[in-house]
């Protein structure tokens, strides 16, 4: 029996076992909660009951295959913060590969009271393995080649509430250090001329434009999402490649039929980049993300636009299921986009709850990209 099938019934077992325990649940995430201010919440009922949700953490991704570990999630609203503040959010998560990879990862989000000012952004160390196939929007699996890295990644963001609700602007700094690359001697990757494909460092500064109206930053059932980001890099900053990258983000959560029991929601991504821009800072369409059921990165170029859009319905009041389709591409330019190098994705999913008062699920994905099923099990949504 293939690696994938053992894991899939792996988590299927798992799954079934939360569902037998699911009238204790509440009980286990109560014993693995840790709560900094009981004393002060005690003494004053309108400070918001600090938690530290400590989990064990079993994932398994094509990229990574099983992976295990343990999740912190950190829920807080700063003194002076009431209901109109949503709460600030800093997960972090360290993980262990069964092929010997591990990863760190936090992204974060953190209001101000009033949500005056906002900070946001990623922290990730890893060592990851990865499949390379080339650049442009034809390569082909037949171009199929291992490779493996090492990333620390730091790209915190400020902004400040503008003159209506929800819109931030501000910048930050984006760190990127590829180092410790293993490639095929005298493969495709070995042979090639792209920048960082021996490895890299990103150094430079972002201005980013943020408008965020989610009723849920976890699990959002409406509101809208949109981030714009435009970076600068250089060596006089500390990197080893100039270029620039523009990033944008869109999503949209609706009710259709008024009901939190039906939601509909849309991504849309764009990625593009100018100059001499490393191997691991181009557009990678694919991933557990957008566009699942593509091996991240299989297709590679300096432009990528993708969308995708998922029907979410709880069946009851623990478990649910959804259905999603995304199409994307990759283009060395911005007028070579073709219909005809258009990808398609389509794929279902189970849902289970496992913290009520977050609406925070656990998701296994089965994501069809190019006639082969991949599959996806993860904590929270894809977007």
């Amino acid at each position: 029996m293939k690696r994938t099938h053992l894991v899939l019934i792996l988590f299927i077992f798992l799954i079934s076992s939360i569902r037998i325990q699911a009238q204790e649940l509440e009980n286990v995430i109560e014993f693995l909660t840790v709560y900094p201010n009981k004393k002060a919440v005690k003494r004053d009922s309108t400070i918001y009951p600090t938690k530290v949700i400590f989990t064990p953490v079993v994932s398994f991704a094509p990229e990574t295959s099983l992976s295990i570990g343990v999740g912190v999630k950190g829920l807080f609203k700063m003194k002076g913060s009431g209901s109109e503040t949503r709460t600030s959010n800093i997960p972090i998560t360290a993980q262990y590969t069964i092929e010997n990879k591990y990863f760190f990862f936090s992204g974060f989000e953190v209001f101000s009271p009033q949500e005056r000012y906002m900070l946001t952004g990623n922290i990730r160390i890893q060592s990851f393995p990865s499949l390379y196939f080339g650049v442009g929007p034809n390569t082909s699996k037949n171009n199929e080649e291992k490779f493996a890295y090492s990333q620390i990644l730091i790209e915190p963001i400020l902004l400040k509430n503008l003159f209506i609700p929800y819109l931030f602007l501000g910048g930050g700094f984006r760190y990127n250090r590829i180092n410790n690359v293993e490639i095929v001697q005298e493969g495709l990757l070995a042979s090639s001329e792209q920048a960082g494909a021996n490895g890299s460092t990103s150094s430079g500064v972002e201005l980013a434009i943020i408008y965020d109206s989610r009723d849920n930053i976890l699990n959002a059932s409406k509101g809208f999402y949109t981030e714009f980001t435009h970076g600068f890099y250089s060596t006089f900053l500390g990197g080893t490649q100039n270029y620039e990258l523009t990033r944008f983000d869109l999503r949209y959560y609706m009710q259709p039929f008024k009901k939190p029991s039906s939601i509909l929601a849309f991504q849309l991504i764009s990625h593009f980049s100018n100059g001499n821009t490393p191997l691991l800072e181009l557009g990678r369409l694919g991933g557990n993300e957008i566009m699942r059921g593509y091996f991240e990165g299989r297709f590679t170029d300096r432009h990528l636009l993708a969308t995708q859009i998922e029907w979410r319905q709880k069946l009851n009041h623990r478990w649910g299921m959804v259905a999603f389709a995304g199409f994307g591409g990759v283009a060395p330019l911005i007028k070579q986009f073709k219909i005809d190098n258009i990808r398609q994705s389509l794929g279902l999913g189970l849902r289970f709850l496992v913290d009520e008062e977050e609406n925070l699920n656990l998701r296994l994905d089965f994501g069809l990209g190019q006639g082969k099923f991949k599959y996806y099990f993860k904590i929270a949504e894809s977007f």
